[in-house]
């Protein structure tokens, strides 16, 4: 938090700088209609625990899958299922994602997360597991040793530690395929369909120019926003991972959102870089903020010079009245923005909670120019 709040004092009190937004590769911001992934589970049982599986009382379908496995491998456990103990097994669910090119006899990877009671799945090996899609077919089946990135130890007295999630755990290239989607890239024709994570209008649009300028002709174009229609070129019918290749690593600057994020449980603040205020005079229990704008105007040297004659918005003071601070304030030469406001209540020593509630009433009152999201 202190990390925080020093963050913001340096934003505020430093010169403003105006930065360019990084550019992203469009794979990394939209994504191919059809090209997605699929989602598979199953239910299967862990074995090789050191005691921390289920309890056998507690959570009787273990008991009654571990039997029903034997039986199958020809073991006759029904007549003794009151002598059969689960505390070396536990009844997991097994989830994975398929794309919709993967293909048969490749490795996706799963995860596997406990049911019952189990207190740890470390050291436990998940036997041969079936994974079927929301269709009921069986696209995979998983199997392998877990890898589990925490642990849990119980003394004698009962006392506990544990780090991280003990109970879920994952296997690399854990499952292979065994049937596929049917989905192959030609069934994409001869338009695709770009799908943008973020749906924005000016995003959709710089995407759509980015692949016209790339290509030389107008094959794309933003039909709402959050998809980009492109027409395939003729040279191309042939060769649509190359085209689908060159397309996303093209690179675009998305679009970002004026947004201000609130974590009320842990007083946590971001904001994006296009937050501003407008002039707003603030008073919080026995502070008072002040932020006062002026237009100036902006002209060319002389008349020889070829200029223009634009308004500048400037920031003509930051005034902060408190009782235990009489006579201080600071005078930022920028346009005022968020980072303004909280590096002066920063100065002040302004707690995260009563910052929270300023930004909450700043709002309200329609100052503030951004989204405010609480979480």
């Amino acid at each position: 938090m202190r990390f925080i709040l020093t963050l913001f004092a340096l934003m505020a009190f430093s010169p403003a700088v105006v930065a360019e937004a990084p550019a992203a590769r469009i794979k990394d911001i939209a994504s191919l209609e059809g090209v997605r992934d699929n989602m598979l589970i199953g239910y299967g049982l862990v074995v090789g625990l050191a005691g921390s599986g289920d309890s056998v009382n507690a959570v009787p379908f273990t008991r009654q899958s571990l039997v029903n496995m034997l039986e199958r491998l020809g073991v006759n456990s029904k007549d003794a299922i009151a002598q059969v103990k689960t505390k070396n097994v536990a009844a997991v669910m097994v989830t994975a994602k398929l794309s919709s090119l993967a293909r048969q006899g490749s490795k996706i990877d799963v995860t596997v997360s406990s049911l019952g009671d189990a207190k740890s799945l470390e050291g436990g090996f998940l036997l041969a597991t079936p994974l079927t899609g929301a269709d009921s077919e069986t696209y995979g089946v998983a199997q392998g040793a877990l890898i589990v990135g925490g642990f849990t130890a119980t003394g004698k007295d009962g006392s506990t530690i544990s780090k991280n999630h003990s109970t879920v755990a994952r296997i690399a290239d854990g499952a292979i395929v065994e049937r596929e989607t049917g989905f192959e890239l030609a069934m994409l024709g001869s338009t695709l369909h770009w799908l943008i994570n973020n749906p924005d209008f000016t995003t959709a649009t710089r995407l759509a120019t980015a692949i016209n300028n790339s290509f030389k002709e107008p094959i794309a174009k933003a039909t709402d926003n959050g998809t980009v229609s492109m027409s395939v070129p003729e040279r191309y019918k042939d060769e649509l991972a190359s085209i689908i290749n060159k397309v996303e690593n093209l690179r675009v600057v998305p679009a970002s959102e004026a947004r201000v994020v609130i974590d009320e449980k842990t007083g946590t603040i971001v904001m994006g870089e296009n937050v501003h205020i407008a002039p707003v005079a603030i008073s919080h229990a026995n502070l008072t903020i002040r932020v006062v704008e002026e237009t100036l105007v902006s002209q060319p040297v002389s008349f020889n010079v070829a200029g223009e004659t634009v308004a500048v918005d400037k920031t003509r003071s930051i005034r902060i009245d408190d009782d235990a601070s009489k006579g201080k304030f600071s005078i930022l030469h920028s346009a005022a923005n968020l980072s303004d406001l909280v590096g002066g209540l920063n100065a002040l020593g302004v707690k995260p909670r009563d910052i929270i509630a300023i930004l909450q009433n700043i709002k309200a009152a329609g100052a503030l120019q951004a989204e405010l999201v609480i979480l």
